[in-house]
């Protein structure tokens, strides 16, 4: 009986069923997870990726910079990557045209519209964009940073409120073209907050559109700490949640990492002076954290906030205060008992500066760099751009690369060496190398050990007040894993093995 060989594509769909690994998408557009038995997969670049970038502000006087960037490294070849307005003109915004030399495009007031967009061919694998507001007066006021994000079906965000003098929002954007119902629950200190009738449910966003939710139209409650969690009961979407608060400016919140029993914060600035943490169990079950800060010269445990009890499907906060004292830090929380592992998700409110002069921002959980991850926006004033490195489980020596300026430059690398357990925060290489101008991407690079996690802090101070965002730099999953097919992997032609 004759056989025909399995195609790519059946491989994939047959591995898929197999193990439940949800599939990606290959070069040549056929499924491939990488994952289960078999022989060796080999990695390719990925050939489409798409991200999201949320309306940018409410502020007639906001100013937002946008960089989008392929780093280099790549197969080479030919491609598209656009940015456009989620809005009936669909108007475009942003073109990146080669990799490893990053576009910049700015938008003002409260007009600039939330952006989706798709990438192809050589500019698909690890394509990246940023988008940086400023916003000099008002409630909303400060620096507000935020990755651009590829759409997705389930968000946790630890450290929202429903609290008096905050105003919070969760920014849905729907890059596709079909509709999107989402749901968003609520949880704080006694579990899931109290909804209002109808609220947070069957929430319809049109494809090629956003919609923006104020939590304190969810509950009735007020509650300092909430957790808001976000899923799609049909369609995909991209998420990101605004904090406003009395006093300390706004800033985005990006979604925590995945819910896991160990997770890194990273970049806590050196100068921090209240860091409240934000935790909360998804599950039924209790979790026990134990809490350590590393640091420069290693990791300690927080005096007196040695560790963390979170009870299963609330949220529970911790004041650390000025935990870094003037070094550079991250979070790292474990199980107290290994044989106890709970998953959480968890994030920081980190303040900068003292009474009038104070400016809020938050790190997130977040995963680690793997092979290599990016940052858009970087800026060449002096001070301006901090990187932090951190290795919590063993030494890990990475390499950190600065692009060409948008307006000009060359290249420039640097690689270091992490110690296990610490924070490594360095101004980056040159940068950009040859004098270039404009800003520019950041791009780290694990050569070896590890896990390495990294964040990115933008300061641009205003008048007096240190205006920053953070942002986490994680696997740009520029690549996949494609199985290799073998000569087990076939069926005869009656579909008879």
């Amino acid at each position: 009986m004759k056989r025909a060989p399995l195609t790519l594509a059946a491989a994939a769909a047959a591995l898929a069923a197999l193990t439940g690994v949800a599939a990606l998408t290959a070069p040549d557009g056929t499924a491939a997870t990488g994952a289960g038995p078999g022989p060796a997969a080999a990695r390719r670049p990925v050939e489409r990726s798409a991200l999201v970038c949320p309306a940018p502000s409410g502020s007639d006087i906001a100013e937002t910079a946008y960089t989008a960037v392929t780093p280099a490294g790549g197969a080479g070849g030919r491609g598209t990557a656009r940015l456009t307005g989620a809005t009936k003109e669909q108007k475009q915004l942003l073109e990146l045209k080669e990799v490893g030399k990053p576009v910049g495009a700015t938008a003002s007031g409260a007009e600039a519209p939330a952006l989706t967009g798709t990438a192809d061919g050589a500019l698909a694998p690890g394509w990246t964009a940023q988008q940086t507001t400023k916003v000099s007066v008002g409630q909303a006021r400060g620096l507000l940073g935020l990755s651009c994000t590829p759409p997705g079906t389930d968000f946790w965000f630890p450290g929202t409120a429903t609290s008096q003098g905050r105003q919070d929002y969760v920014h849905l954007t729907n890059a596709d073209d079909t509709p999107a119902v989402v749901d968003i629950e609520l949880f704080g200190p006694e579990g899931r907050a109290k909804a209002e009738q109808g609220s947070g449910e069957n929430i319809r966003v049109g494809p090629k559109s956003s919609v923006r939710v104020l939590l304190t139209t969810l509950t009735s409650e007020q509650l300092p700490d909430v957790t808001a969690h976000v899923t799609t009961r049909s369609g995909r979407v991209g998420a990101s949640a605004q904090v406003m608060e009395d006093g300390v400016g706004a800033d985005w919140l990006p979604a925590s990492a995945d819910p896991a029993a160990s997770l890194v914060l990273p970049g806590i600035p050196a100068d921090a002076t209240s860091v409240r943490l934000v935790a909360h169990v998804p599950g039924e079950e209790d979790a026990d954290l134990r809490i350590r800060l590393a640091g420069p010269g290693g990791s300690i445990s927080p005096a007196g906030s040695e560790q963390l009890h979170v009870k299963g499907g609330m949220t529970t906060s911790l004041d650390l205060k000025d935990v870094t004292r003037g070094e550079p830090g991250s979070l790292v929380l474990t199980p107290a008992d290994s044989k106890k592992p709970v998953p959480v998700v968890a994030a920081v409110r980190v303040v900068r500066g003292t009474g009038a002069k104070q400016e809020l921002g938050f790190v997130p959980a977040a995963g680690p760099v793997a092979a290599r991850a990016t940052n858009a926006d970087n800026r060449t004033d002096q001070g301006a751009t901090t990187l932090s490195l951190t290795a919590p489980v063993t030494d890990a020596k990475v390499r950190v690369t600065a692009s060409p300026g948008t307006q000009g430059g060359e290249p420039a690398s640097q690689e270091y060496t992490v110690k296990a357990g610490t924070t490594l925060a360095v101004a980056p290489p040159p940068v950009p190398g040859g004098g270039g101008k404009g800003s520019y991407a950041l791009t780290v690079e694990t050569l070896s050990g590890g896990p390495v996690h990294a964040a990115r802090t933008l300061s641009l101070p205003h008048e007096g007040i240190p205006f920053f965002t953070v942002q986490p730099l994680t696997d740009d999953h520029g690549t996949v894993s494609v199985p290799k097919a073998s000569q087990d992997l076939t069926v005869l032609e009656d579909g008879r093995n």
